[in-house]
C-alpha cells in the first residue's frame, strides 16, 4: 500500500519563533489515524527563527534523529555534550532512562530541519548522543544510511530495528529501496517533486508505504529524499 499525506493536511503550529508541521499526532495536534507508522512515532518539519530555539526539556525512552535541511542547530545536554549540526548532517540522541537537552538556532538565519522520533526496541539504558557529517555528494543517486539499529549498517547508532536513509536524485533519474516484508517505510522529499511507485508527490508530503517490495522513486525535479524503514 501507499498513502500520500499532503503537506497541507499535516498538523500545524506557528509559535512565531517556530513554524512546525507534524506528520503524526504531536503536542496539541491529535489525529487518531496518524499516531505513527511502525516504530516511527514523530516526524516534525520545523522552521526555527534565527537566535531562537527549544530551552532545556526532558526526554526518555525515545530515539531522536535530527536531519538539518538548512542552517544549523546547536545541541547541549545533561550528559555534558555540546555540538553544532549543519545542513545535510545528522545528530542522534538515545534518551534511555532520561536526559535533558536544549536545541538552539544560534545562526543569523532561519534553520529548517526534520526531527524524527523512533520508539526503541527496549526501554531504559544509559542516554547517549552523537553527530556525524554525511556529504550530499556521497548520496547522489543512492540511499545512504544515516542512523540505524540494524546490524552491519555503517551509521549513527540507534536502539531500534530501524534505519534512517537519505538520497539526492537528479531530475529524470530514479532511485530504489527494497522494503522487506512486514516492514514500514515513510518517505519525505525535503525538496523536489517526485513520483513514488507511479504516484506523484510534492515536496514535504509524507508517503507511507508497506507491502510494496521495492520503492521506486523518480525525481521530477532535483530531489532530496529522507526515508525511515522500521518494523
Amino acid at each position: 500500500m501507499i498513502d500520500i499525506r499532503k503537506f497541507d493536511s499535516l498538523g500545524h503550529a506557528d509559535h512565531g519563533w517556530l513554524d512546525a508541521r507534524h506528520h503524526f499526532s504531536f503536542a496539541n495536534y491529535h489525529d487518531p489515524k496518524r499516531m505513527g507508522w511502525g516504530a516511527l512515532r514523530v516526524w516534525n518539519d520545523d522552521a526555527i527563527a534565527a537566535q531562537a530555539g527549544f530551552p532545556p526539556h526532558p526526554h526518555r525512552d525515545m530515539e531522536i534523529i535530527t536531519y538539518v535541511r538548512s542552517g544549523a542547530i546547536t545541541h547541549r545536554d545533561s550528559m555534558g555534550n555540546t555540538g553544532r549540526t549543519a545542513a545535510g548532517d545528522v545528530q542522534v540522541m538515545s534518551a534511555g532512562t532520561g536526559v535533558t537537552h536544549s536545541e538552539f538556532n544560534l545562526e543569523d538565519e532561519q534553520t529548517t530541519l526534520f526531527q524524527i522520533w523512533i520508539m526503541p526496541d527496549r526501554a531504559g539504558g544509559n542516554p547517549g548522543w552523537g553527530a556525524r557529517q554525511f556529504p550530499q555528494a556521497d548520496r547522489s543517486g543512492q540511499f545512504v544510511t544515516l542512523a540505524s539499529g540494524i546490524e552491519g549498517d555503517d551509521a549513527l547508532p540507534i536502539r531500534a530495528d530501524a534505519r534512517v536513509a537519505a538520497a539526492t536524485v537528479n531530475a529524470g533519474e530514479t532511485v530504489s529501496y527494497d522494503l522487506e516484508a512486514g516492514r514500514h517505510a515513510y518517505l519525505v522529499a525535503a525538496k523536489g517533486r517526485i513520483r513514488v511507485n507511479g504516484e506523484d508527490a510534492d515536496p514535504r508530503d509524507g508517503i507511507a508505504l508497506r507491502d510494496v517490495g521495492t520503492i521506486e522513486v523518480e525525481a521530477i525535479d532535483d530531489a532530496e529524499l529522507v526515508l525511515v524503514d522500521s518494523l
